[in-house]
């Protein structure tokens, strides 16, 4: 059967899309060889069974600490990446299976209260000479190094791949896959990106470009539609050179960008809005960070999230050195093989405050600590 699956990848899919039989993984073992899945959907069914993404559930995505139960959080916001790139990657004829693994996994190393959290995190890392903290290379962390008490999941080069390079936050009119890449490379390039502040690697395949547009699709509306839930901003006051071309609802805005996105694309070896749409989208992200995620009003919770941070980075490398850390700790290095050995107490900090959700990160400073509007 999975051969029959694979030879119809071969027949329908395009000559650009990455096949299911061209996975690459660290190592084989007769599990796999005997799976009848295919290796992207097995990558997918690996990652939704990972720990870190349970975790998903109660983390930040921008709007933390509002007494609203429809903001967007970071399940629904991978959710709708995966909807959008798999749309997409339908009517340009890639991988679905691999478009879904990359989507589910790629913010699985973010560290609780969102960018803000992570920046603050990073920081942190820095000044105790852990390098630069970034989420994406955190998520390949989780997926290799930390999960099944350290053996990891062992997932393919590709969806590894796609995790890495995923970055949202740069704004691209067009992005060309940059292929022929090894375990070798990959290794060198998560090295490399710990002493990098903003490290912007590019994905091997269509299907990583596909998931690295879709996430600025997936929430350059949504956080609009929340900052107008929360009375944030108005709908009136959006930019005209952006609800022009893309309109001025989420619906319309995802609609008409997925729209160009394939039009401009279709039979390319690249993926490409047109000049007119990745402006407006430009215009819509610059009034978003103006507005919305450098509003004073949704960073009023960040003095004591920062502190509380300094406290728990201080707090657990004390407990390290001293060789007493506390039981939440001491389990979770326990868990992780040969782990202490290959790592340093500032990396073993890092990696245990990133994985946390937003409410137990809380619960775990002084009551005297916590935000007014806590968990």
């Amino acid at each position: 059967m999975k051969e029959i699956l694979d030879q119809r990848e071969r027949e329908y899919l395009s000559p650009l899309a990455c096949h299911s039989d061209q996975g690459i993984r660290r190592y084989s073992t007769p599990r796999e060889k005997a799976s009848y899945r295919q290796a992207f959907s097995l990558d997918a069914d690996r990652i939704l069974n990972s720990l870190a993404y349970t975790r998903y559930i109660d983390k930040t995505q921008v709007f933390s600490l509002f007494n609203n139960d429809h903001l967007t959080h970071r399940v629904l916001h991978v959710q709708l990446v995966s909807r959008i790139a798999r749309t997409i990657g339908r009517y340009l004829g890639l991988n679905e299976d691999l478009i879904e693994a990359i989507s589910m996994g790629h913010d699985l190393g973010h560290s609780p209260f969102g960018h803000e959290g992570e920046r603050i995190l990073s920081s942190l890392t820095r000044e105790f000479q852990a390098g630069y903290f970034h989420h994406n290379l955190q998520s390949v962390r989780f997926l290799e190094h930390l999960e099944r008490k350290g053996k990891g999941w062992n997932l393919t080069l590709q969806t590894l791949d796609g995790i890495l390079c995923h970055n949202g936050e740069i704004h691209l009119k067009e992005i060309r896959p940059s292929r022929k890449k090894s375990f070798e490379n990959f290794d060198r390039t998560s090295a490399q990106m710990i002493f990098q502040s903003r490290p912007d690697p590019i994905p091997m395949t269509m299907e990583g470009c596909v998931v690295r547009l879709s996430d600025t699709i997936s929430y350059i509306g949504r956080d609009m539609e929340d900052a107008i839930r929360i009375n944030l901003i108005r709908r009136r006051e959006l930019p005209d050179s952006t609800t022009r071309v893309l309109g001025n609802t989420n619906g319309t805005i995802v609609f008409n960008l997925v729209t160009d996105l394939i039009g401009c694309s279709v039979r390319q070896p690249f993926l490409s809005f047109s000049s007119e749409t990745a402006d407006a989208m430009n215009d819509l992200r610059q009034f978003n960070y103006e507005r919305i995620y450098r509003n004073p009003a949704i960073k009023r919770h960040l003095k004591p999230v920062r502190e509380i941070y300094r406290y728990l980075f201080e707090t657990y490398l004390e407990e390290l050195e001293k060789e007493a850390p506390s039981p939440d700790l001491k389990k979770f290095i326990g868990g992780l093989s040969s782990y202490q050995e290959k790592t340093t107490p500032a990396e073993i900090v890092r990696d245990y405050i990133s994985g946390m959700t937003d409410s137990f990160f809380i619960r775990q400073a002084p009551e005297s600590m916590r935000p007014a509007n806590s968990f």
